[in-house]
C-alpha cells in the first residue's frame, strides 16, 4: 500500500517552513484556519484617544519565543522524511512538552506521515485525528487518511469509513482549489506539489467508490488522479480497468489495464492478462 509520492511531499514541508518562520496567523493562508478572515459583522469603531495618549486597545503582543521550544522544532524540521523513526522519536516528546506551540499541528502532521510510512496504521490515525483537531483542512493529513480508508479493508465499520474518507478527499480538493502559495515554494513547486496531492484525493476518492460499487464515479475520480499525477499509480488504471469492464467499456477497460502493465509493479502481470482479456471481448462488442 505504497503511493510514495505525496506523504511526506514538498508542500507539507513547505507549510512546516512557513509555521517556523511566520507569526501563527499567517498560517490561515495556508490551509489552516480562515477565522482570521473571516469580515467583521459590524464595522469597528476606533478607539477614542486624546494626544499624546495610547490607544484604549492596543494590538496584543505576540508572545516571546521559547529559544529551547525553537531549538527542539528545527531539529524536527531538518530531519529527512527518509527517516521516520526519527521524526517520531522527535516529533511525539515535542508535542508532548509543548502542546500549545504554534508547531503542534505540523508537528502532527508529519508525525501521521512517519507513522504511515511505517505501516503503522492505528498510530497513522491517532496522529492524523489530532492534527485534523487543530486544523481540520490540513491537506497532507486529509488527502493521506482518505486514501489509506479504502485499501485499509479490515477495519470495523469500514462502510462510515468509506464516507470519512469520501469527507476527507473531497474537503483537500475543495482547499487545493484555493490554496496560496507559502513563501518557501517557487511557482513551479507549488504547482507541481498541487497536482499531486489533487492526484491523490482523486485517487482516494475513486477507491472509495470502487468499494461502494458505484463504477462511473470511481472512473470519473481515476481519470483525473492518472492525469494529475507526474508517474500515475498502476494500481489507479488496475481499478479503472476493473470498473470500465463493469461498464461494459472493455476497449477502455484493455487500455486502463495496459498503461497498468506497461510499468513495473505487482500487477503487471495481472494486468497484461487483464488487458489481453478485454480485447478479445471488445471485438464482440457492438460499435
Amino acid at each position: 500500500m505504497k503511493r510514495g509520492m505525496v506523504p511526506g511531499g514538498i508542500l507539507a514541508m513547505a507549510l512546516a517552513a512557513l509555521a517556523m518562520m511566520s507569526a501563527p496567523a499567517s498560517r490561515a493562508q495556508m490551509g489552516g484556519s480562515q477565522k482570521s478572515q473571516q469580515p467583521q459583522q459590524q464595522p469597528q469603531t476606533p478607539p477614542t484617544t486624546q494626544p499624546g495618549q495610547q490607544p484604549q486597545n492596543p494590538p496584543p503582543a505576540e508572545p516571546p519565543k521559547d529559544p529551547e521550544e525553537e531549538k527542539a522544532y528545527k531539529a524536527f524540521y531538518d530531519t529527512s522524511v527518509a527517516e521516520p523513526d526519527k521524526i517520531i522519536e522527535l516529533g511525539v516528546p515535542f508535542a508532548q512538552k509543548y502542546p500549545n506551540s504554534r508547531y503542534v499541528e505540523q508537528v502532527y502532521s508529519r508525525v501521521t506521515q512517519a507513522y504511515y510510512n511505517k505501516q503503522n496504521l492505528p498510530k497513522m490515525y491517532e496522529y492524523g485525528d489530532r492534527a485534523l483537531a487543530i486544523d481540520a483542512n490540513d491537506v497532507t493529513v486529509l488527502t493521506l487518511i482518505g486514501w489509506v480508508i479504502p485499501h485499509d479493508t479490515n477495519q470495523p465499520n469500514f462502510d462510515n469509513q468509506l464516507k470519512k474518507a469520501e469527507g476527507y478527499e473531497k474537503r483537500a480538493l475543495d482547499k487545493l482549489a484555493t490554496m496560496e502559495k507559502p513563501g518557501p515554494m517557487t511557482d513551479e513547486q507549488f504547482a507541481k506539489a498541487k497536482k499531486e496531492y489533487t492526484s491523490q484525493a482523486h485517487s482516494g476518492l475513486g477507491l472509495v467508490y470502487f468499494r461502494e460499487g458505484k463504477p462511473a464515479d470511481a472512473v470519473t475520480e481515476l481519470k483525473q488522479a492518472v492525469e494529475n499525477a507526474a508517474t500515475p499509480d498502476p494500481t489507479d488504471y488496475y481499478v479503472m480497468g476493473l470498473q470500465l469492464q463493469k461498464l461494459n467499456k472493455e476497449a477502455d477497460a484493455a487500455d486502463a489495464f495496459g498503461k497498468c502493465a506497461a510499468v513495473a509493479n505487482a500487477l503487471q502481470s495481472r494486468c497484461k492478462q487483464s488487458s489481453e482479456d478485454a480485447k478479445k471481448k471488445a471485438v464482440s462488442q457492438p460499435k
